[in-house]
This record gives C-alpha cells, sequence and structure tokens, in this order.
C-alpha cells in the first residue's frame, strides 16, 4: 500500500528524521512506537507532506507506486483526506467547536466533491452511526459530547471518503481504559470492512500488542527495529526496546502503607448538578454526578480512584479540594471541613502545560499557592527546595515553562504542589498523557516523596496499571457511586462487582506467552 524509503528530514539546521524505512501492506495494521520526540508523528506528517516551514525532506514515500513527493500541492490535496486519513490525539483541538459534528464529516465530501450538500449529509449521518453516533443528533456541536465520542467524530471524518491508508496519532491516549477499548475495536472493525492500511502512532505498548500486524520502534528519528509484532515482542533485540519493555511494567520501589490516623473522611457525599430549563415552563432537571459516597484516607496512604469518564472522579476531587459545594454529607481534613485553599492540599492535574500560566517564570508558578496560603519571608528558599525535591535544579525558577518537557513541566507541577509542605496531594491523571519512560520516571518520583514527605496520595486515573504501580488501596466509581473498593491487588486480581470485571477485560495487556518467553530468556 505505501513504501518508505530511506526517508529523512530536517528543520532548519535540526536534524529530526534519519533514513527512515518500512512498508504497509493493504489491510494491515502497522504500529509506530517510541518516546515522545522520537520522531513518529512528524514521520506520519511527512508521508501527507504537511510540514512546517523550514523543513527539507528527502528520501521517497509511494502510494501504491505513486512517488508523492513529486506531486504538486494540488495534487496532494486532492490525495489528503480521499487516499490518506489521518486521527489526531487531541479531538477537541482538530475539531471546528463552531460547526456542528454532522457538517464537520460532510466538509470531507463536499471539499472533494463526491456529494452535493444533502447527500454529504445523508452519508455523513451514515459514517456518525457506523461509528457508533446513530443515536447522537448530527446537529451537535463538539463541546456537547464526551471525549470518546469526540474521537469517534474524527474517526468518521477521517474514513468518510475511505481512504486506502489511515494514519492514527496517539488516537486514544486521554481515553478511560473501556472507551479506549471500543475506540481500538472500532479502528481494527473499518480496517476489515474497508480493506484499508492502519498507521498507529503510540507510546503504549499494550496497545499495539493487541492491534499491530507488524511494529517499527522510533529512537532519535530512527527505526531502530520491525518486524512482525509478536517476534519483535518476544526477541527485544535492541536495547531500546526492552527499555521500552521495562518502563511500560515498571513499579516504584515503595513501602505500602496500610496504617496511620485518618486524614481525609467523606461521609455520604452528594453532588447535584441544576441544568438548564428545557422548556419555557419547565423545571430545572437535576443531575446526581456525587450519590452517597464515602470513604476514608490515611496518613501515609496511597488510595486510587478509577471509572469511565462521566463516572464522577474529578467532581468528587474538586469537591474534595473545596472547589465544589456538596448538597449532602461531609467532608472532613484532619477531622474539620474542607475549605478550598487550605495548604494542607494540593493538586496536580492532567496537563501540567494547560494548568501554567506561560507569561511567568517557573519561581512564581511553582509560589502560585501563596497567593491563597500566605507568602512566607523564605519563599525563594521554599521554591528552590520544592524544584530540588523533584530532582529539577534551582536555578530553573528563573525559566519559563515552553522551555521544559512534558515530563520535566509534570515535575513542575508537583514541585508547586509541594510548596506549603501539603499532607494530601490529589492527582487528576497526572501521568496519562506521558510516554512510559517519562511515566516510570514520575511514579518513582512520586513514590519517593511519599516516603521522604509522609504524603498521603488521591491518585485519579484510567490506567490500572498504575493504580497497580502507585497505589495501596483502590474505589471504583460508576454513574456517582463506589461499586467496589479494596485493597489494590485482591480488587484488581479478583474483582467482585461486574463493572470492575469490566474495566480489567478493557485494559489492553501483552499477551502472558510473549512476556513468558521474554522474561524466560
Amino acid at each position: 500500500m505505501i513504501e518508505v524509503e530511506g526517508l529523512s528530514l530536517d528543520i532548519g539546521a535540526l536534524p529530526i528524521l534519519r533514513d527512515v524505512s518500512f512498508r504497509i501492506g493493504a489491510g494491515e495494521v502497522f504500529g509506530l512506537v517510541g518516546e515522545s520526540g522520537s520522531g513518529k508523528s512528524l514521520t506520519a506528517l511527512s508521508l501527507m507532506r504537511l510540514l512546517p516551514a523550514g523543513a527539507a525532506v528527502r528520501g521517497s514515500v509511494r502510494l501504491e507506486g505513486r512517488a508523492l513527493f513529486d506531486l504538486s500541492e494540488a495534487e496532494m490535496c486532492a490525495l489528503r483526506g480521499a487516499a490518506i486519513g489521518l486521527i489526531s490525539q487531541e479531538p477537541m483541538t482538530a475539531l471546528n467547536p463552531v460547526m456542528t459534528i454532522g457538517d464537520q464529516v460532510a466538509e470531507t465530501l463536499l471539499v472533494h466533491g463526491r456529494a452535493g450538500r444533502a447527500e454529504a449529509r445523508r452519508l455523513a449521518a451514515a459514517k456518525l452511526a457506523r461509528v457508533g453516533l446513530g443515536e447522537v443528533p448530527p446537529d451537535r456541536y463538539p463541546h456537547e459530547l464526551s471525549g470518546g465520542q469526540r474521537q469517534r467524530v474524527a474517526i468518521a471524518a477521517a474514513v468518510a471518503l475511505r481512504p486506502r491508508l489511515l494514519i492514527a496519532d496517539e488516537p486514544t491516549t486521554a481515553l478511560d481504559v473501556t472507551t479506549q477499548a471500543q475506540i481500538l475495536a472500532l479502528l481494527k472493525g473499518l480496517v476489515a470492512e474497508e480493506g484499508m492500511s492502519l498507521m498507529l502512532i503510540t507510546h503504549d505498548l499494550a496497545v499495539v500488542a493487541g492491534m499491530a500486524d507488524r511494529i517499527a520502534v522510533m529512537q532519535g528519528g530512527r527505526i531502530v527495529e520491525q518486524g512482525p509484532t509478536g517476534a519483535v515482542f518476544r526477541a527485544l533485540g535492541h536495547p531500546y526496546t526492552r527499555q521500552l519493555f521495562a518502563a511500560s511494567e515498571h513499579v516504584p520501589d515503595r513501602i505500602p502503607h496500610r496504617g496511620g490516623d485518618v486524614l481525609l473522611e467523606v461521609r455520604g457525599a452528594v453532588r447535584d448538578y441544576r441544568l438548564p430549563r428545557r422548556s419555557p415552563v419547565g423545571a430545572h432537571p437535576v443531575l446526581r454526578a456525587v450519590r452517597g459516597v464515602s470513604f476514608t484516607l490515611r496518613r501515609g496512604e496511597s488510595l486510587g480512584l478509577v471509572g469511565e469518564s462521566g463516572s464522577g472522579k474529578s467532581t468528587l476531587a474538586r469537591a474534595i479540594l473545596g472547589l465544589e459545594p456538596l448538597q449532602g454529607g461531609q467532608i472532613l481534613l484532619d477531622g474539620a471541613p474542607v475549605r478550598a485553599g487550605d495548604p494542607r492540599m494540593q493538586v496536580v492535574f492532567q496537563d501540567p502545560y494547560g494548568s501554567f500560566n506561560p507569561r511567568h517564570r517557573v519561581g512564581r508558578l511553582v509560589a502560585e499557592p501563596f497567593h491563597a496560603a500566605g507568602r512566607p519571608p523564605d519563599a525563594a528558599a521554599r521554591v528552590a527546595e520544592a524544584l530540588e525535591a523533584v530532582h529539577l535544579s534551582a536555578a530553573d525558577a528563573q525559566k519559563y515553562i515552553h522551555e521544559f518537557s512534558g515530563g520535566q513541566r509534570q515535575r513542575i507541577a508537583i514541585a508547586r504542589a509541594l510548596i506549603t509542605r501539603p499532607e494530601l496531594i490529589v492527582l487528576d491523571e497526572p501521568v496519562s498523557a506521558l510516554d512510559v519512560s517519562v511515566r516510570a520516571r514520575i511514579l518513582d518520583l512520586l513514590a519517593e516523596l511519599q516516603e521522604r514527605f509522609r504524603l498521603s496520595y488521591l491518585f485519579i486515573t484510567h490506567d490500572l496499571a498504575v493504580v497497580r504501580a502507585i497505589t495501596d488501596r483502590v474505589l471504583v466509581m460508576r454513574a456517582g457511586e463506589i461499586v467496589e473498593e479494596g485493597e489494590t491487588a485482591a480488587v484488581l486480581d479478583a474483582p467482585r462487582h461486574p463493572y470492575t470485571r469490566e474495566l480489567v477485560a478493557a485494559a489492553p495487556a501483552i499477551p502472558t506467552d510473549w512476556r513468558g518467553e521474554r522474561r524466560h530468556g
């Protein structure tokens, strides 16, 4: 289907890709894995000739024998979307917020002249139904949908013209495990039905193990190993591939904590939202996001909170932080009702870049909690201490956040959480967007800080491997209720509730026979 030979890319004087070669057969799923910055996404963009200004590309890319680098821009425009489709990592950014989802899928058909307006809308509705959105009206806007539904819209738009090659760039990174399983099954079904090829770009080795026929491993702009997925996973011929596998299974060296006094107590918490009126004379309907939740968190303990998107995890976290009022129940920190801005509680968000003001230097960003807690006379020394605690330099306080990598930004977010010397840190999906090696280092750091400062963690995540690695106990949340709780290993190894069993079954995993052969070797 597509043949890449000797692909090299420079942006200005900076070499990005070096002698990249691979082939993808018709109807084949090809996995491209590697850490952030390895060149995966720029390889995909090179195939579509969607490169930034100053880019110089060499080598050849042939789609069914047609040399893409020899085509004019007009000829490439005719191929993009029609012959090569692209699914981006973040659908909310890829979709137009002021266009309905039906119009966005129909737009592809209209731009390529495949249908008139009425026919394009009919075909768009059919494509939306095919990706599982048949019950969602086409006149909805992206912000009215969940993350998984938005990703389905992006897939519908990408496959509307039945392209021969579909490129999926980290299509499930920010999705919970059940939604991820549904999206991956959808992609696999489309490949089988349409006979298209799929290039799956990801840092999740378990996802690739369950999806890809063949795999290529990228490091520093080069492909260091490639071949049939099972063969590559069993052999682990290159040191970098072995490093990725070790990081994907990494468990921090931490001491389990099960004793200690109760630090946080949640008693029958209820959180309601009043929705907009549905008619001029109708009543405001009420959405109960949290339904009588109760649990305790002890000092020095790490407690996991898992569940699908929309289960109420983040709403409960905001209530614990004092940012959401309750309509029933109580939340107590050290025996007293929680309040917003309490220096004994801090939070680390999923997207560190989005939670920082890019115009301020790191020193001011890390010191932000002092605006609520009061600025101590030794604030500068506390900033330096927090940065060094997360293995950065005190001199980094003078830099801006854009000067750091994703993993370094998350370290800065953790430093900001440490600045008030809290007792409880709420971590809301802190590693879901990080590649496996960076994730392993962040988990090691969190374990180290917990032991050093005797921190308590409320760890919100959809990644069951992370839950197993970093938590002592786990709560499983569904539709605003805790449906199962207990010690982490007991809950994940022998789940009692059907919903927990569904979550565990949906989590991607490397086949045990591949892992067994690798460990034996």
